[in-house]
């Protein structure tokens, strides 16, 4: 296992709070996924933070927060194609897998609507 720092990047934010990642990567990436903590990029680098991590698609670049204990988040930016194209697969799958499961044809509504008056008695 190698280092990420050893892969050729660019860091658009620094020492941030993941909150501001997030934010940034939703608010400038073209595409957004979400992936949970322990998600792998690259073969060989687990994604960490809350969930549900947001991973970013700009042109031909994935945009994704890259947490250092004690210093704090960070967003990087490298180019891969591949990559992207793993999260577009990875999304189509999940998609496919809750359209087999099917929908439930309805939620069960209550007969009377709830006064909430009555609730805080």
């Amino acid at each position: 296992m190698s280092c990420i720092e050893q892969m050729k990047y660019d860091l658009l934010l620094e020492r941030v709070s993941f909150k501001e990642a997030k934010e940034f990567i939703e608010k400038n990436a073209d595409e957004v996924y979400y992936v949970d903590p322990g998600y792998k990029i690259f073969k060989d680098y687990y994604i960490i933070g809350v969930p549900p991590i947001p991973v970013g698609a700009k042109g031909g670049e994935l945009l994704f927060t890259y947490v250092k204990p004690c210093h704090g988040t960070f967003v990087m930016k490298i180019k891969s194609e591949e990559e992207i194209q793993r999260l577009r697969d990875r999304e189509k799958e999940r998609v496919m897998a809750s359209l087999k499961k099917g929908l439930k044809a309805e939620v069960p509504v209550s007969e009377k609507p709830v006064d909430y008056r009555s609730v805080f008695k």
